[in-house]
């Protein structure tokens, strides 16, 4: 599907972007469908710390997979590439899993997760199990993204909210089967996270191979002949993700560091994921300025800002009114001392809801202007912020349990933020642009387009 040189209404955007936001949404329910699960588990905190321990080093092999998903957007053009991107996911996926094997089935697992992340003894097996289930979710979750590469492209949003409903509701009812029967454990939750990536997965599989046959067969203006090239775009978003991945488990490890590991690490995984939620909705902000951008960079600029702040207000809303609390208690189960750990930690992310789609917006014209390579230096940036946070509050305040991984997740987003914000400075006064938040651009952008 070309696209169009014509101007674009910020209609359009939004009929492009809210299927894109409802899908993520729904991935962050998902996983608060699971933990909603594993709250009402006899060791409540216990299930959950080890529920989290493991999803923290399975983030590492799924993320990279997810990059299949950008790459596959701003590269696949044609059958060639897109066959050219299959194969390549298939050498990636595969040394995704024989690691995630190796990491699961041998001493090595009971090293990384007893040493590393500091679990107890009495953890590791549990654990253990756990990432057992979720190394397989890999295949199903990398297969997707490479499937919903070409559907966004194609501007078929819609289909990803489609898959993500059937697939919500498919966990929902297996989460049903489990509370009612009592089975409950961290196995639990992966097995209802893998069910809904495979249902997810195969939707978005039908969809894109139809719209695949519909492609040229070569596309000139855009020509990718080898998986080398791929590799060229893929990799400084590999490298960078192997960096961030690491603020996951560099987290869980400095809260087994505090005065409660289980409800540090128990009440920092609710109230990220109640974040997460929120902010799920503006993860797909970079495929606006992918697919848009060139063309219509003005009201490209004005959508961020329309969408920009409304993370912040509903974290802000959340955090000052009665309604945080009911939503933890009601919708997640969430009771005593577990509730007031996490609203604490969820008023420390308040930032993090501020700054994540300005972040997620600059990421995007890093792909457009092929600069990939940049995201290195941010993320670090983001990664080193994290660490010192969480190395200083442990050794300050580590009574604040939980806490402090919500202050290094917000210090470390902002740190990224700005590192971001410099390169593509620098990159767009070499290419002669106006600096894309000019008072003088917005008024402008302000005046020639309109809802």
């Amino acid at each position: 599907m070309e696209k169009t040189k014509e101007t674009i209404k910020m209609t359009s955007l939004f009929a492009f972007f809210i299927p894109l936001g409802l899908s993520a949404s729904l991935v962050t329910l998902s996983h608060i469908i699971i933990n909603g699960t594993l709250v009402r588990a006899d060791n409540s905190e216990f299930v959950l710390a080890s529920y989290a321990i493991a999803m923290s080093l399975f983030g590492i092999t799924e993320r990279l997979g997810n990059l299949l998903r950008q790459t596959c957007s701003a590269l696949v053009r044609d059958k060639t590439s897109y066959q050219l991107m299959v194969r390549f996911s298939f050498y990636l996926i595969f040394g995704l899993m024989v690691v995630a094997i190796f990491v699961a089935y041998t001493p090595v697992g009971d090293f990384i997760f007893a040493k590393v992340f500091g679990a107890n003894a009495n953890m590791v097996g549990e654990i253990k199990s756990i990432y057992q289930v979720l190394i397989f979710v890999t295949i199903f979750s990398a297969a997707r993204c490479v499937a919903q590469g070409v559907i966004i492209f194609n501007r078929q949003t819609k289909w990803l909210t489609i898959g993500m409903a059937i697939r919500i509701t498919a966990m929902y009812a297996l989460s049903l089967y489990f509370i009612k029967s009592g089975q409950i454990s961290g196995t639990t939750g992966a097995i209802i996270f893998l069910l809904g990536m495979m249902i997810e997965s195969l939707v978005s599989i039908i969809e894109a191979r139809k719209l695949v046959r519909k492609m040229p067969d070569k596309n000139e203006e855009l020509r990718i002949e080898s998986k080398k090239s791929i590799f060229k775009f893929y990799s400084p978003l590999m490298y960078s993700s192997v960096i961030v991945v690491m603020i996951g488990p560099a987290i869980n490890i400095y809260l087994g560091k505090t005065d409660d590991i289980e409800l540090a690490i128990a009440s920092y995984a609710i109230a990220l994921s109640v974040t997460q939620l929120i902010l799920s909705f503006f993860t797909f902000t970079h495929q606006i300025v992918i697919n848009f951008y060139s063309e219509h960079n003005g009201i490209v600029t004005k959508f961020l800002f329309t969408i920009g702040f409304i993370p912040f207000i509903i974290i802000a809303i959340l955090t000052t009114t009665p309604f945080g609390e009911l939503f933890l208690a009601n919708i997640m189960g969430v009771e005593g001392r577990l509730l007031d750990a996490s609203m604490q930690v969820l008023r420390a992310t308040m930032l993090m809801a501020l700054v994540f789609p300005f972040v997620d917006y600059f990421n995007g014209l890093l792909m457009v202007y092929k600069q990939t390579k940049i995201t290195v230096f941010s993320q670090s940036a983001n990664f080193i912020v994290t660490l010192l946070a969480l190395i200083i509050g442990v050794n300050l305040a580590s009574q604040w349990n939980g806490i402090i991984g919500g202050i290094g997740t917000s210090l470390g987003l902002l740190a990224e933020l700005i590192v971001v914000r410099i390169f593509i400075s620098s990159i767009e006064r070499k290419e002669g642009k106006v600096n894309i938040f000019s008072l003088k651009r917005l008024l402008k952008v302000r005046k020639n387009h309109s809802l």
